[in-house]
């Protein structure tokens, strides 16, 4: 009796010691595939459990120039709400701004490459998991608490950026912004004239996270 019991305590040991292995088993090949250099992506974020509201934010990523925008409009706006560029430049510099106020930062990470996955870029690999309906690559890095990606089509399908889930709408490989004004951070980034006040990534995040580096 006491040897079949001490069977069974070994063997319910070994169940969860199998189980993480598996699930810690390296992706296919397939799923190390880069981003594409240029896309553009539509994504929402619900922020109703903090108080806030929806967020429908576009997001232009275009590494040939070592660039990345976030255009955030909320669900519904209301007057003296205009949209909110966040502009995110290679060298880490990002400017975040509205149509009266501007707060800069700078960030160590600068842009993501498009080979962030690849062995030694920083990436983790965390597994499977089901998002949103969709069987999902689970990755982690210096940027993402959670990134999912589509294992039948290597599209993302949402990341975790903070506290914020954002459930990827719609993914665009080679979609590319050419408005250069949408670009260029206004004056009162530069001149001193506007409410916002300069900081590093240390102190800027909070205000930073409504939309997120890429």
């Amino acid at each position: 009796m006491c040897r079949l019991l001490l069977l069974l305590l070994l063997l319910a040991a070994a169940v969860p010691a199998n189980a993480s292995a598996a699930a810690a088993e390296p992706p296919p090949a397939s799923a190390m595939a880069p981003w594409p250099e240029q896309y553009h992506a539509v994504v929402l974020t619900n922020l109703t459990a903090r108080g806030g509201r929806l967020q429908v934010i576009d997001i232009y990523y275009d590494w040939p120039r070592g660039r990345d925008l976030n255009l955030v409009r909320l669900q519904l706006p209301g007057a003296g709400e205009p949209p909110l560029w966040n502009v995110e430049w290679a060298n880490g510099t990002s400017y975040l701004f509205d149509a009266a106020s501007c707060q800069t930062y700078t960030f160590a990470v600068g842009l993501l490459p498009p080979d962030w996955k690849k062995a030694g870029g920083g990436a983790a690999y965390l597994g499977r998991a089901r998002v949103d309906g969709f069987d999902c690559h689970v990755w982690s890095n210096f940027v993402f608490a959670r990134y999912y990606e589509d294992v039948a089509t290597g599209r993302p399908v949402a990341w975790n950026f903070g506290m914020d889930l954002r459930h990827v709408l719609s993914f665009e490989p080679g979609g590319v912004l050419e408005d250069s004004s949408m670009w260029q951070a206004p004056a009162y980034c530069f001149d001193g004239s506007s409410n916002g006040d300069d900081g590093d990534a240390a102190g800027g995040v909070e205000a930073a996270r409504a939309a997120g580096p890429i």
